[in-house]
């Protein structure tokens, strides 16, 4: 018999009247290793205690209204096309969440929080650069545990594979043309690893960075095994001359995130020579 991994045959349980979503329940574990780790880190860079819990207060919905925004932008059809479900927008339960738009949101947010944390005279406060770099790998292991909810979802696989690690993808669940196949590239999987691994070599590497530049690596980074993963996917997805929009937003968004890197790396360089 082949080897698969098997899709989860439940997403959710019940507590008397309370419905509980295992997805749901996968962000916020991932939402509360992004905000410890972060204190733990900003505070170990210098800065005050509960400063990265004060700003997720106001971030962390921005970020899931932002993820939301972003999905219902990019798939519109599922809810408001000729045969959508306007109301199915809101139940973000079942899945659909953006990075780009959480983390642009989020990021926004955080900055403005921040930002008049600091001019309320709250002690302890480091450059925005320095908090952004001391959340980034919190950030990439929230990722890592938030798509495991994928996977009890039954969403976010990519093509057909016989690789011992293929997902095992229910009937109802399999796009249309792939009926036929059982087993398909847990792509969820690769970027849930991905993200790990980079999150991993840039607490590695962050000694040799400059302030702002761990968060850039981060998002850099993360881009690259997104194209990958994007790559896999067979989806139903809005294209732009023959590239999914997500493989788009992944190429723009890498190499501004590079072209940043490079340049908060050389200011500083030349801040350094002048003084």
């Amino acid at each position: 018999m082949r080897r698969s991994i098997p899709t989860p045959s439940i997403s959710s349980f019940s507590v008397g009247p309370l419905t509980v979503h295992f997805y749901a329940l996968c962000i916020i574990a991932g939402i509360a290793i992004a905000i410890y780790l972060g204190d733990k880190r900003y505070r170990r860079a210098g800065g005050g205690e509960n400063v990265v819990a004060d700003v997720a207060i106001a971030a962390v919905p921005a970020g899931i209204i932002g993820g939301r925004l972003y999905h219902l932008i990019t798939s519109p059809d599922a809810y408001f096309g000729s045969h959508g479900r306007p109301m199915d927008a809101f139940k973000i339960w079942n899945g659909g969440m953006g990075i780009w738009g959480a983390v642009a949101l989020g990021t926004l947010v955080a900055w403005w929080q921040h930002e008049r944390l600091r001019r309320r005279g709250r002690v302890g406060m480091l450059s925005f650069a320095s908090f952004a770099d001391a959340l980034a790998p919190g950030l990439l292991f929230a990722q890592a545990v938030g798509r495991l909810g994928n996977w009890f979802n039954g969403e976010l696989f990519g093509r057909p594979t016989t690789l011992p690690w293929g997902l095992k993808i229910p009937l109802n669940l399999r796009p249309t043309g792939y009926e036929a196949y059982q087993t398909f590239h847990p792509t969820f999987l690769y970027e849930g690893l991905w993200c790990v691994f980079v999150a991993i070599i840039l607490m590695l590497l962050e000694r040799k960075f400059k302030p702002g530049q761990g968060f850039l690596f981060y998002i850099a980074a993360y881009c690259v095994g997104r194209l990958f993963v994007e790559s896999l996917r067979v989806d139903a997805a809005h294209t732009i001359a023959g590239l999914r929009v997500n493989v788009w937003m992944s190429i723009i968004i890498a190499i501004l995130a590079s072209v940043l890197f490079w340049r908060a790396g050389r200011e500083r360089e030349m801040l350094a020579e002048d003084w």
